[in-house]
């Protein structure tokens, strides 16, 4: 009850205050420039590199971990959830299972998406969320076992994430390829330098190899 309190007291302090006072109380490795709105972050572990931000309207729960590499950024209005690795009720046969979100150098998170990091969500450099309203969930009910289970989601470098998307436990989308909008990823590919589009999504174009979005040195596009 008094964490929440003090919790509740950090969130609207400005961020030359709050810094110091998340790295007192809650011991975050927070990068001096980096910088948080007004938002409610509250991992176990907050990890934030050089130029990394949080924007306003963002929450984020139950998680063991939160980390953004340099220039790595989430918008507004993102909800990112997790389940905690010491209760019992469910995943008890995941001992494996990590509830957390790694970003990437430069790469950014836009707005109003979800993220379900009930197990794993990796995110590598220089990758784009675009848009609004894409789903990200690491957890469902298997059928068989009755029983809750989780799988990690990985997406590679330089990958670009359309609008409106949802990916599922175990998916990968590959280093340097794009998910068109709307699409179900509910698998792990391999191939780089291709659409993947569909539900389910599957490649559906090849991309060149020199593109210049593959090639950024920065992670804002003009």
């Amino acid at each position: 009850m008094l964490r929440n309190l003090l919790r509740l007291l950090l969130v609207p302090l400005p961020w030359f205050l709050k810094r110091p006072a998340l790295q007192f109380f809650f011991g975050y490795k927070l990068h001096p420039t980096a910088a948080i709105g007004l938002s409610w972050i509250f991992p176990k572990e907050l990890v934030m590199g050089p130029h990394s931000s949080i924007g306003h309207g963002n929450v984020a729960i139950h998680l063991q971990k939160v980390q953004l590499g340099a220039y790595a950024s989430i918008a507004r209005g993102n909800w990112i959830t997790g389940y905690p690795v010491d209760d019992g009720k469910h995943f008890s046969h995941q001992s494996d299972r990590a509830p957390e979100l790694v970003l990437g150098e430069h790469t950014a998170i836009t707005k109003n998406h979800h993220f379900d990091c009930t197990h794993s969500i990796g995110i590598g450099a220089f990758t784009t969320v675009a848009g609004y309203g894409s789903q990200f969930l690491t957890h469902s009910i298997d059928v068989i076992e009755c029983r809750q289970d989780s799988k990690p989601i990985v997406i590679g470098d330089y990958a670009f994430v359309g609008t409106d998307c949802t990916l599922l436990g175990g998916a990968a989308l590959p280093s340097r390829s794009v998910l068109g909008a709307k699409s179900l990823l509910n698998k792990a590919w391999q191939e780089e330098y291709q659409l993947y589009a569909g539900v389910p999504a599957k490649p559906v174009k090849s991309l060149p190899n020199d593109a210049k979005y593959f090639h950024r040195t920065t992670g804002f596009v003009e």
